[in-house]
C-alpha cells in the first residue's frame, strides 16, 4: 500500500474504519493514549485497548499484543516510542489489520515500509484524535 498523507485519504480510511486496536493505551485520564481512545469511543468506533499491564482500561478488556486480540481489526494506532514500533508493525500485519497509525512523535521508516510492503496503509508522526476531529 502507501502513505495516507491527504486528509481525503485520511477520511476515507476513517469512515471505512470501525475497530481500532490502541497499542499503549494508559489508564491515566491525562495520558494522550487516553483521551484518544475515549474521543474514538465517543465518536462510535470499537476500541480494543492494548496494554501488557492491565486487564481493563476504559471498561473494555485489554489485550497483552495485538496477537491475542481476537476479532478484526481495521486500524493499529500506536502510542510507543519509535524504536518499538517493529515488532508492532509485524503484529498487526500477522492480524491482518487494514492501517498502522503512529502518533505525533513517532515515526519509523523501517516499520512504515515493512507495513506498506504487506500491503497495510502507513500514517505516521500524525494525531487520529486531532484529524478525526478536523474532518468530522
Amino acid at each position: 500500500m502507501k502513505d495516507i498523507v491527504n486528509m481525503a485519504e485520511i477520511k476515507a480510511l476513517l469512515e471505512k474504519s470501525r475497530t481500532i486496536a490502541v497499542v499503549g493505551l494508559s489508564p491515566k485520564k491525562s495520558r494522550p493514549s487516553n483521551l484518544v481512545a475515549r474521543y474514538l469511543i465517543n465518536a462510535g468506533y470499537r476500541v480494543i485497548p492494548v496494554n501488557p499491564g492491565h486487564n481493563e482500561i476504559l471498561g473494555h478488556k485489554c489485550f497483552p499484543n495485538l496477537l491475542a486480540i481476537t476479532e478484526p481489526v481495521d486500524i493499529v494506532n500506536i502510542f510507543r516510542r519509535p524504536e518499538e514500533v517493529l515488532p508492532i508493525v509485524d503484529d498487526a500485519i500477522a492480524v491482518g489489520a487494514k492501517a498502522v497509525w503512529m502518533q505525533f512523535g513517532v515515526i519509523n521508516h523501517t516499520a512504515a515500509a515493512k507495513a506498506r510492503k504487506a500491503g497495510v496503509s502507513v500514517v505516521m508522526d500524525r494525531c487520529l484524535k486531532i484529524d478525526h476531529n478536523d474532518l468530522f
